[in-house]
């Protein structure tokens, strides 16, 4: 699994992050020095305070209160060298200065160890809804990529999830309508969801009404003012344990990419499926659509925070035409490729949730899975299989 890190942050190396901290301690060694070599007409000694001001960004409470005696002890030496007059009162700064600064090292270390405790709730919400996707499950190497929008955050409404079922691999991605706790609620619903119908439904409709149910209760036990406009848009994809096919249920979602011998094309669905929570108002049923999928090709699925990235002139993020220009790569390469080609187009300004799944057919036979209950009634005949596109 790709590493979901901030692409904004730049990774600082260590020696700099151990110089910064050194930082107070270098400004009282400048500012002493020149007190002492300038002429006493130069009253530089007064700017010392400054140094544990600014150590109250980054030291502990002891350290800036030490920090602070050391400054009072250079001003009130200097005051006495040069015989200058109002030394109580320049004693009573830097000790005022001082309390100062160990009073705000002491709110910052409090809102650090909030933040730290914050951080650990999100990796564990994290947990639940985006556990780890195996690299490798029945027959299907997987690729995935997380990144959340919010600076401070792990998580957000962008969710996937990968499973061996009976029916074959399936998998789930999509992405929720907003941000912050609320999208993450409804992602982890789907997703929990996602991971009880996916073996219990025999065909993906199936699978799409159970999280059309899931999201509609989930809306109904958290009334809220904007209940009727919260949707989902997601695509369902299975993929059978023997032949060469893939199936497909588009729910409003970017559609895939399919990577194969021939070239890249976009597989867009026949009739279109309304995005979850959104039957009741919009109608219409969910479609299933088939395709080739040979050893070898693979299935770029990604949400619109993808397409949506977008450089300073405004202009979007041309996924169709980038994938086109790529040489075979192996795999885990493909989504690292476009992180980086994200960051470097955005220059770094990526403002919304990006989840995506690179998904490659393997050869050789698939893991073996025990069949599946079959409910009483004829079974529906799986779709056609749309060839691919050679154009």
């Amino acid at each position: 699994m790709t590493t979901p890190e901030r692409p904004r942050r730049r990774r600082v190396p260590r020696h700099g992050g151990d110089l910064s901290r050194l930082s107070p301690l270098l400004l009282t060694a400048v500012i002493g020095s020149l007190a002492v070599s300038t002429p006493k007409d130069f009253t530089i000694s007064r700017l010392l305070p400054a140094a544990p001001a600014l150590a109250a960004s980054m030291w502990s409470v002891a350290a800036t209160v030490a920090l602070g005696v050391l400054t009072m002890l250079l001003v009130l030496g200097v005051q006495f060298a040069y015989g200058e007059p109002a030394t109580a009162f320049a004693a009573a700064a830097v000790a005022a200065v001082t309390a100062a600064a160990a009073y705000a090292a002491h709110v910052r270390l409090q809102r650090e160890r909030t933040l730290t405790r914050v951080r650990s709730v999100a990796d564990a919400a994290q947990a639940v809804v985006l556990r780890p996707v195996p690299r490798h499950i029945g027959g299907v190497g997987i690729e995935s990529l997380y990144l959340a929008a919010a600076e401070e955050a792990r998580i957000g409404g962008d969710f996937f999830e990968a499973l061996e079922t009976p029916y074959g691999v399936r998998l789930l991605l999509g992405d929720v309508r907003g941000k912050g706790l609320s999208a993450v609620g409804v992602a982890s619903a789907l997703t929990n969801s996602f991971r009880e119908a996916a073996y219990d439904e025999p065909d993906l409709a199936g699978v799409a009404r159970r999280l059309d149910v899931t999201f509609g209760r989930y809306t109904a036990s958290r009334p809220a003012d904007d209940a009727a406009e919260r949707f989902a848009t997601a695509v369902f994809a299975q993929i059978p344990p023997v032949g060469d096919r893939v199936e497909l249920l588009n729910c409003g979602h970017p559609p895939p990419l399919l990577l194969c011998g021939s070239g890249v094309r976009r597989l867009d669905p026949d009739l279109p499926s309304p995005p979850l929570n959104m039957a009741a108002l919009i109608g219409g049923g969910y479609h299933v659509d088939a395709f080739r999928l040979a050893p070898g090709d693979a299935l770029l699925l990604c949400t619109d925070g993808v397409t949506e990235t977008r450089d300073r002139a405004g202009a979007f993020f041309p996924l169709l035409e980038w994938a086109r220009r790529l040489h075979p790569t192996e795999d885990g390469e493909l989504l690292g490729l476009l992180h980086e080609q994200l960051v470097r187009f955005s220059d770094g300004g990526l403002d919304d949730d990006i989840a995506a799944l690179v998904v490659r057919r393997e050869a050789g036979p698939p893991a073996a899975f025990p069949p599946p209950d079959r409910p009483s009634g004829p079974r529906p005949d799986p779709p056609p299989v749309r060839p691919p596109d050679r154009r």
